[in-house]
C-alpha cells in the first residue's frame, strides 16, 4: 500500500512550477501547494485501498484568480523510478473544465 505522507510531487519537467508536499493520516490525505503561477493551494481527500487519492482542491493564482476543483488520482509505479499520478480533474465555476494531467514525485 502506498504511504504518501510526505512525498512532494509536481509536473513532469516544471523544475521551477508548482510543488505539492502531501501528507496522511490513515486514509485521510492533504497537501499544500504553490509556486509557478500558484500563490498558495489545497488538496483534501481520501486515499482507497488501491492507493487512488480523491481529492478536492482550492488554489488562488499570483493573479488573485480562485479556482476551485476534484480530481482522482491513479498512482502509476514504475520499478525504481518515480511514483507518478495520473490526474483526472474537474473544474468549476468560471474556469470550468475537465482534463488529465500527470504529477511526478520529486525529492
Amino acid at each position: 500500500m502506498i504511504d504518501y505522507d510526505g512525498r512532494r510531487f509536481r509536473k513532469p519537467g516544471d523544475a521551477s512550477g508548482t510543488v505539492a508536499t502531501y501528507h496522511q493520516q490513515g486514509d485521510v490525505i492533504w497537501a499544500d501547494f504553490s509556486g509557478g503561477e500558484v500563490r498558495r493551494g489545497s488538496i483534501t481527500g481520501i486515499r482507497q485501498s488501491d492507493g487512488t487519492l480523491h481529492l478536492g482542491y482550492t488554489m488562488v493564482l499570483n493573479n488573485g484568480e480562485v479556482i476551485c476543483g476534484r480530481s482522482l488520482n491513479t498512482p502509476i509505479t514504475s520499478g525504481d523510478g518515480p511514483l507518478r499520478l495520473r490526474e483526472t480533474w474537474e473544474r468549476y465555476g468560471p474556469h470550468a473544465g475537465t482534463g488529465v494531467s500527470y504529477l511526478e514525485e520529486v525529492g
